[in-house]
């Protein structure tokens, strides 16, 4: 964003540089599975912010998967939720439509819960789909001896 500017080009650079998600720093410290098998089905949801401004998209899935869970990919998947950041809230006509777009190729995968790295996509998508939604890291913490995800614990 800033690669054009020559006052913050540098300093830009330097913090892009160290910026991570929490699923790179896992994936690269490794995952130790707890011996309980875990048997639930989990549409993924990349965030924009992750997908396309960070590039990371394999991190999350390889983690799940190496947890135990079956990982469904959500159609679309490149396509917003419709919260955006402020979107949703500058723009609600056009975040609501996304969200129910978004919210009908989640009810279609099937799945028993919605994951994602994201507040603002977990907050928006649970406006237009009856799952439950979780964060990435309450399955990979559950899967390795934590706490089951309260959301998850009702049923």
């Amino acid at each position: 964003m800033f690669a054009d500017d020559p006052e913050m080009a540098q300093a830009a650079a330097s913090i892009a540089a160290i910026a991570k998600d929490v699923t790179e720093i896992m994936a690269d410290l490794g995952l130790e599975v707890a011996d309980h098998r875990i048997d639930v089905t989990v549409a993924y949801h990349d965030a924009c912010s992750l997908q396309h401004g960070q590039g990371i998209r394999a991190e999350p899935r390889a983690l799940l998967e190496q947890a135990g869970f079956k990982v469904s990919d959500i159609a679309e998947g490149h396509f917003c939720c419709g919260s955006a950041g402020t979107y949703n809230l500058l723009q609600p006509e056009m975040a609501d439509a996304l969200g129910v777009r978004k919210g009908g190729h989640v009810d279609a995968t099937g799945a028993q819960v919605v994951a994602s790295g994201n507040l603002g996509c977990m907050i928006q998508m649970a406006r237009f789909t009856d799952r439950p939604m979780v964060h990435t890291v309450e399955l990979l913490d559950w899967a390795t001896g934590g706490p089951k995800p309260s959301v998850l614990a009702q049923e």
